[in-house]
């Protein structure tokens, strides 16, 4: 298992409650690396090679490429490396967490807002998926992240038309379906559209997804996924948030809702033929790995969900008091219990400050916890929140570790929540935690550790 390091661990783990929730987070962070599940889902044995459930004869094609994109899609590419050796012809991915490769092309993009060099890179996929002929297995490395880092601005639609439509939607509190219909029908890529660009290739996509029950139109965009949104869809979105799109995005939109601008394609489009999708990891391969740890450390484990969802302050106070209820009544589990869950949270943004959705989870639990028993961590409750690429919203830091200490003025705590300014607060209690990229995009991961 690849091993997740965690800046000033000694300080953080200051009681055995904290230090349990880290070693959840290490332990789910490692499991969920590409170089632990590419191992377990692709091998390569003769001339034949198996995806997941899946296998190819490697005999019936000249070359053998990777594509694609996101947080870990270098360390897919690396990975798929590793396994096939030489039998890689070459290939591009686009990522920020850039490793080293052989033969795969490794281009620097941007994420969580697309940028100049993304939509560069982007261009040398594309070209690759031009060149694909029938004698082409495509290799894809589909992850989360993919659908800043892949981009692709379609038609009049310009780089920072999108980026500032990109952010607009992160800041709306809309979830990653809603802003992904709307991404999908600005680009030449998302929405099945690379599926179009290798036909008639074979293409066999190795996906690690951060999207809340895998729909495969939505990680990454859904690139080799049939789509099922529509231009009417988008704008249904913008409406609904109160985006002020430039108008060429509007304008896009609207000639698309009208037919003048070809939809993107569905289930029926003979480019999917040849397509097979497999997820090899996702939010439950960091929950099981997560829960293993706290098992093995003595205490009884339990996984809420893989998919909660809404506002981050709003779960925070939901997932508090069933930490609460564990330690006043022993239900649904006796302590020492770790309560774990997975999924991606929301902020709608109303300041104009830093943080992201587990800085305001575990600000908001940490208020609880102070505000609910004025015994705070004395009673033994300890709560971390990350997101799984060491990136939460759009800072340096994966997320924070909080227990009944952490706040010492709740009206300030409060104010950094309202000014959706928590990062600096959080960074003031010594709360941060911080990983640096970690290879891998899974979603958010929270454990709550109870004496």
């Amino acid at each position: 298992m690849n091993e997740t390091t965690i800046e000033d661990r000694d300080r953080l783990a200051s009681s055995d409650a904290r230090d349990v929730a880290l070693a959840c987070v290490e332990a789910g962070i490692g499991a969920g690396h590409p170089r632990t599940v590419v191992r377990d889902a692709v091998a390569f044995e003769g001339d034949t090679l198996r995806v997941a459930d899946g296998t190819y004869d490697l005999r019936e094609y000249d070359d053998v490429v990777a594509l694609g994109g996101g947080n870990a899609a270098a360390h897919v590419a690396a990975a798929l490396e590793d396994v096939l050796g030489d039998r890689i012809d070459g290939g591009v991915v686009v990522t920020d967490d850039p490793v080293e490769t052989e033969r795969v092309t490794v281009r620097r993009g941007d994420h969580p807002v697309p940028s100049e060099r993304g939509v560069e890179g982007t261009r040398e996929v594309l070209e690759a998926a031009d060149a694909a002929g029938e004698d082409t297995l495509v290799l894809a490395a589909i992850t989360g992240g993919g659908s800043a880092l892949m981009a692709a601005p379609a038609g009049d639609v310009s780089l920072a038309n999108l980026q500032s439509t990109t952010d607009a939607l992160l800041a709306s509190g809309a979830d990653i379906g809603e802003i992904n219909a709307v991404r999908k029908h600005l680009s030449a890529l998302k929405g099945g559209r690379l599926a179009r660009r290798a036909a008639p290739g074979t293409v066999v996509s190795v996906i690690l997804s951060d999207v809340v029950g895998n729909d495969l139109s939505v990680i990454a965009s859904g690139p080799l996924a049939p789509d099922a949104s529509t231009f009417d869809d988008a704008l249904a979105v913008l409406e609904r948030y109160g985006i002020d799109a430039p108008d060429t995005v509007v304008d896009r939109l609207e000639r698309g809702a009208a037919g003048e601008v070809a939809e993107t394609p569905g289930p029926d489009d003979p480019a999917f033929e040849t397509v097979s999708n497999h997820v090899v990891a996702d939010g439950m391969t960091v929950l099981e790995a997560a829960r293993e740890t706290a098992r093995n450390r003595g205490y009884d484990p339990l996984i809420l969900s893989s998919r909660v969802r809404g506002e981050a302050r709003e779960a925070a106070t939901t997932h508090v008091a069933v930490a609460e209820e564990v330690r006043a009544t022993g239900t649904p589990l006796e302590p020492p219990a770790v309560l774990l869950s997975g999924g991606e949270t929301t902020v709608t943004v109303r300041g104009d400050g830093t943080g992201g959705p587990n800085q305001e989870f575990a600000t908001s639990a940490a208020l609880e916890l102070v505000e609910g028993d004025e015994n705070g961590s004395e009673a033994g409750i300890a709560v971390a929140a990350v997101d799984t690429d060491g990136i939460d919203g759009a800072t340096d830091v994966a997320g924070a570790l909080v227990d009944g200490r952490s706040v010492d003025d709740s009206d300030a705590a409060r104010e950094a929540l309202a000014e959706n300014d928590v990062y600096p607060y959080l960074e003031s209690r010594g709360a941060l935690v911080r990983t640096g990229p970690t290879g891998t995009n899974l979603n958010d991961l929270r454990v709550l550790v109870v004496r």
